[in-house]
């Protein structure tokens, strides 16, 4: 028998094996109607190539350590009281300055089951019942802090905390399926976004893999109530920030590893354009004091994402292997979680790179947030909060 029939023999067995997946082991075994998209990658030659050789995030200091899990989101008060994080299980904390507080939560259906656990991931199976905060912003203003959770919506809670206050769970008559970040502008509108319609946060690897496109971005109106679609057809939009005069808005799409910009004055208002191809797939994005955009990158591209991406029906052949989903998530991100952090001007200009390209102190990064010559940064998969000294 020739080595070419082996071979031949050998693929249409394994073929036959992922189109039928009859052991259940695959990263999409439980979703029958998963459906792989094209991702439109910006091209190798517009991903920026720089690098920080120095891995100086490896300087960052590990604060909290298994004080609070899975801290996606970092802010501070009006007053510069904090921080304040949302955790896994559900809640949002405060730090006094001595020790970790319960401040809000988002759940009313909140029960032993969201007791205390070992890691961030520990919480996945009963988010929907816990609850599960994400972006967190405060109105200057006001100080009442305004939460996007993933089940449940848009909430607001008082300066006093507790249970916080649903404003919104639907856009233009669909449900909200993932509210991710936002931001609130000076009229007390939010901005934030929807990053699927489809999938849930407790099934965000089969989004990654998916790359389903029914994120939107959304704004709320406090005088009408209402909820309106700015943006739709995103390939999970993540973490979204205000530009400083209040003019635009830039936001994540994280399939396609870019920052987009939505102008909300001016001739252009109400358009979006790219704003910065970035060195990976991001997180959030927060404005600093000086107008730039500091973005959370959870791993840089490869090869490997850039052709799966091109590639949906081969990324679908490759999932339906008997390789789990940890394991299929480890190769998108380049086989181990590390850190990086990168810095636009106002005008989309990249000014700074920081990483810990081996993970060796910071991984898994969420969200950066600068204060007093300081980067707080969250991690929704870490125990911690990292912090690094820029002064």
């Amino acid at each position: 028998m020739k080595l070419s029939s082996v071979f031949g023999g050998l693929f249409l067995l394994l073929a036959l094996y992922c189109g039928v997946d009859p052991l259940k082991h695959s990263a999409i075994s439980d979703f029958p109607d998963f459906e792989a998209h094209k991702i439109d990658m910006p091209h190798w030659s517009l991903v920026p190539p720089d690098r920080d050789n120095q891995n100086l995030l490896q300087k960052s200091e590990i604060k909290f350590l298994n004080q609070v899990q899975g801290p996606e989101s970092v802010a501070f008060d009006p007053q510069g009281r904090g921080p304040y994080a949302g955790v896994a299980d559900g809640r949002v904390l405060f730090w006094n300055g001595e020790a970790w507080t319960d401040f809000a939560y988002t759940s009313p259906h909140r029960s032993e089951i969201c007791d205390p656990k070992p890691s961030p991931m520990s919480y996945l199976k009963n988010e929907h019942i816990c609850g599960r905060p994400l972006g967190l912003r405060f109105d200057k203003k006001t100080g009442d802090l305004y939460i996007a959770d993933a089940y449940f919506g848009l909430l607001k809670v008082g300066p006093e905390g507790g249970l916080a206050t649903p404003l919104t769970t639907e856009a233009q008559g669909e449900p909200l399926g993932f509210t991710n970040d936002l931001d609130v502008d000076e009229q007390g509108n939010v901005y934030f976004t929807d990053s699927s319609t489809k999938y849930q946060r407790r099934n965000f690897l089969q989004l990654v893999f998916s790359a389903d496109d029914s994120g939107r971005v959304l704004k709320y109106n406090p005088t009408t109530k209402e909820t309106t679609v700015l943006e739709r057809n995103l390939q999970f939009p993540n973490g979204l920030s205000l530009s400083r005069d209040g003019s635009f808005f830039v936001f994540c799409e994280g399939a396609k590893g870019r920052l987009l910009k939505f102008w909300l004055k001016g001739e252009k208002a109400g358009t979006s354009e790219v704003f910065a191809v970035l060195p990976g797939f991001p997180d959030n994005v927060r404005t600093n004091d000086k107008g730039e955009f500091w973005v959370a990158i959870h791993c840089r591209r490869s090869m490997y994402t850039y052709f799966c991406a091109l590639f949906p029906r081969i990324r679908k052949f490759i999932l339906k292997l008997p390789i789990s989903a940890k394991i299929q998530f480890l190769l998108h991100i380049g086989g181990w979680p590390h850190g990086i952090i990168v810095k636009y001007s106002p005008e989309g200009k990249l000014l700074q790179i920081l990483e810990d390209s081996t993970g060796k102190v910071v991984k898994a990064i969420s969200e950066v947030e600068e204060k007093d010559g300081k980067l707080w940064m969250g991690s929704v998969l870490m125990p911690f909060i990292a912090v690094y000294n820029i002064a």
